[in-house]
Formats: structure tokens, sequence, C-alpha cells
């Protein structure tokens, strides 16, 4: 695994095609903008669990930190 340290506005490319870049920070949580072609899917994993029946499924959209749809 690489780990790396970022400040609010940089970027990690991953090939030519994905930017994670670092919104915000904030107490114990971090916020991703990920840009990638709309055929890569990007799930979070509790949510890839939960459609594999390993995990119940997560709040509704409404209830979640404010996950947002690519597009």
């Amino acid at each position: 695994m690489l780990v790396l340290s970022r400040k609010v506005g940089e970027r990690i490319l991953i090939g030519q095609d994905i930017a994670i870049t670092v919104v915000r920070v904030s107490g114990g949580g971090v916020r991703l903008g990920i840009e990638a072609p709309n055929d890569l899917p990007v799930v979070r994993e509790e949510l890839a669990k939960a459609m594999r029946g390993e995990l119940p499924a997560p709040s509704s959209p409404s209830e979640r930190d404010g996950d947002a749809p690519r597009g």
C-alpha cells in the first residue's frame, strides 16, 4: 500500500485517467473528489460489500455524508 500525505486542494494522479483531490479535512474525516472515466466504477467499500451481501445496505443518500453521483 502506498501512503501519501496531501493538503486540501492537492491531488493524487493514478495513471492518466484518474485524479483524486483532497476537498476537505474535518474532525476524523476526509472528503475526496474522484475524477475517473464514467465506465470505471468508483464505489465506497462498504457499499460494494453490501451489494455483494457481506454487509447490511448503507443508509439512504439523504442520510449519508453528501455523496453525490458522478456525471
